[in-house]
């Protein structure tokens, strides 16, 4: 039946990157990407990998204009404050992505109360935030192998939350960002899609009980202020972001 075919490839994806988190082994998905997931079960991989390798810190999104809106878990344990320090596998590429993000203090409140969206803000921290971009396939993957795979999502620094964030530019920002030696942010960024609070308000509209849903405690990060440079450990990133702060990892080699 068409459906089992489906089911199949599923299941093979969510073992494959559950083995690739365990062993730190990159999954070889070249014979699956051919058969083409789609989003929805990119969707499917990313909830079962979160039943067995969660619980769920956080989420991802991507709100530009010009494609299609999509979401990703980021679990706890990948999440860590500033000052961090992260092991990497010698000549492993890690991305490095400079964010404003939200942690979520209060629950949420509902769909229907009038005046949400400032409801919403004085639920939230605003934060400064390094993604770290890492992925566990071992083939050059298609953009739905890249969802499944967290939307290679492979770590999270989190500066000091701000409380008090609501009069603060959260849509075109000053920021800085270096990578070692090399200055590669230091001025004005625009947030994608340009405003990181309505890209809050966009997840929260997509993630329902994906995952478990937007939970209490977890972080929402809104998008690249710098694009997605590659840089290899041994290494300093360091962050700011103008009103939250600075955040900052070092991504040590091993191996």
């Amino acid at each position: 039946m068409a459906g089992s075919s489906e089911d199949d490839a599923v299941s093979a994806v969510i073992s494959g990157l559950l083995g690739a988190r365990r062993t730190g082994k990159p999954f070889s998905a070249g014979v699956l990407q051919g058969a083409g997931l789609s989003t929805e079960q990119a969707y499917r991989v990313q909830a079962g990998v979160a039943r067995r390798f969660g619980p769920v810190g956080g989420f991802k999104v991507a709100n530009k204009p010009d494609a299609p809106r999509i979401m990703a878990p980021i679990f706890a344990g990948d999440i860590g404050e500033s000052p961090a320090r992260i092991d990497v596998p010698a000549g492993e590429p890690v991305g490095i992505e400079l964010e404003v993000g939200f942690r979520v203090e209060a629950p949420l409140p509902p769909l229907d109360l009038a005046g949400r969206r400032a409801a919403v803000a004085k639920c939230l921290s605003a934060v400064a935030a390094i993604e770290i971009v890492r992925t566990r396939l071992a083939d050059p993957a298609s953009p739905a192998m890249k969802l499944a795979d967290n939307q290679i999502n492979g770590g999270l620094v989190l500066g000091a939350p701000v409380r008090d964030w609501q009069a603060l530019p959260v849509g075109q920002v000053e920021a800085f960002l270096s990578l070692g030696a090399d200055v590669v942010l230091d001025g004005k960024a625009a947030v994608p899609g340009g405003d990181a609070f309505d890209n809050f308000l966009v997840l929260e509209a997509m993630v329902g009980t994906h995952c478990g849903g937007l939970q209490p405690g977890q972080v929402v990060i809104t998008g690249s202020l710098n694009g997605l440079p590659y840089v290899s450990a041994d290494i300093a990133v360091r962050g700011r972001v103008a009103g939250l702060g600075a955040v900052s990892v070092e991504l040590c080699r091993i191996g």
